[in-house]
């Protein structure tokens, strides 16, 4: 997995921003965000927090624990009546191997069905 440091920078450049606009969302100087993105300083956690909301990740994904970038938002959004993104992915989680397979397999195939009806 990245480290945090290549995480933050490869988030900035990919939207093409400079690091004293990314050092003015944090309230510090272009200088003291540089030593973030080398390592010099440790992000601080209020840093890491309006980061993740900044761009819209989680605070996990800019910390190189996760490979998916949605953020909160993302897993509070409702699938169902009784049901947000963020519950779903915990009731996955809290089946066994073969259910989980399970579950996977029926999305890989619902998107298929999907994906004819559309073209139909």
């Amino acid at each position: 997995m990245k480290y945090y440091t290549e995480i933050v920078k490869g988030l900035r450049e990919d939207r093409d921003l400079k690091q004293v606009e990314i050092a003015g969302v944090l309230g510090t100087t272009q200088q003291h965000y540089s030593k973030y993105e080398t390592g010099e300083h440790e992000l601080p956690i209020r840093a890491l927090i309006i980061l993740a909301d900044y761009y819209n990740v989680s605070a996990d994904y800019i910390l190189g624990r996760t490979e998916c970038t949605d953020g909160i938002t993302a897993q509070n959004k409702t699938v169902s009546a009784d049901a947000t993104v963020g519950a779903v992915i915990s009731d996955i989680l809290s089946l066994s191997a073969k259910g989980r397979a399970a579950v996977v397999e029926y999305i890989a195939l619902q998107k298929i069905k999907e994906s004819q009806d559309n073209r139909g």
